[in-house]
């Protein structure tokens, strides 16, 4: 059994999305070679409110209960892979609300970044990166990337063929991996 914990967070709640799909296929590439333990975090089905404790994360006087559940749960894991669209040259609220919440449970676990949008998502990946930091995790230097053009996906926005558009990118997501297990061996190998 894996002795690291890592959550692949699916950074969006739209319906319709295909974040989930996406952090599935990210979980098979990482898990299929690793000695990490890799699982899934969907902030839908966490379905925390717009943030709504009265004292700053920082403080860690949680008065909530879905606060004190997603605090125990974000405490359980070792490290994180969010993965995440681009929005706008940005990343989506509900990610930013569900790292709001907390403070002293994400600081200096490992962060990975996995984005995509017709042009990969590095704009998004930025701005998080920046918040990451700011809450003191240790950030993997190089994000993913996945490319996703608009004749990958049907009339409903879902992708036609997963498998063959996010091949080419399976040797960065392995390399996610890479980072992480180097990043737990030299305890502060990552950022």
């Amino acid at each position: 059994m894996p002795s690291r914990r890592v959550a692949v967070v699916v950074g969006s709640t739209r319906p319709n999305r295909i974040c989930g799909s996406l952090a599935s296929w990210v979980i098979r590439v990482l898990q299929s070679e690793s000695e990490l333990g890799y699982h899934i975090l969907d902030l839908a089905e966490i379905d925390l409110p717009f943030l709504d404790e009265p004292f700053p994360a920082a403080l860690g006087r949680y008065e909530h209960e879905h606060t004190k559940a997603w605090s125990r749960l974000v405490n359980s894991f070792d490290a994180f892979v969010f993965v995440f669209p681009q929005y706008n040259w940005g990343y989506p609220a509900p990610l930013k609300n569900a790292l709001d919440f907390l403070y002293r449970e994400w600081e200096g676990k490992p962060a990975g970044l996995v984005t995509y949008g017709t042009r990969g998502g590095g704009k998004g990946a930025a701005q998080l990166r920046g918040v990451l930091q700011g809450l003191n995790m240790r950030t993997l230097e190089e994000n993913v990337e996945l490319p996703i053009a608009r004749h990958d996906v049907d009339e409903m926005g879902q992708l036609l063929d997963l498998e063959a558009i996010l091949a080419p990118s399976m040797s960065a997501v392995r390399a996610l991996d890479e980072q992480l297990v180097t990043c737990f061996a030299v305890a502060l190998g990552c950022d």
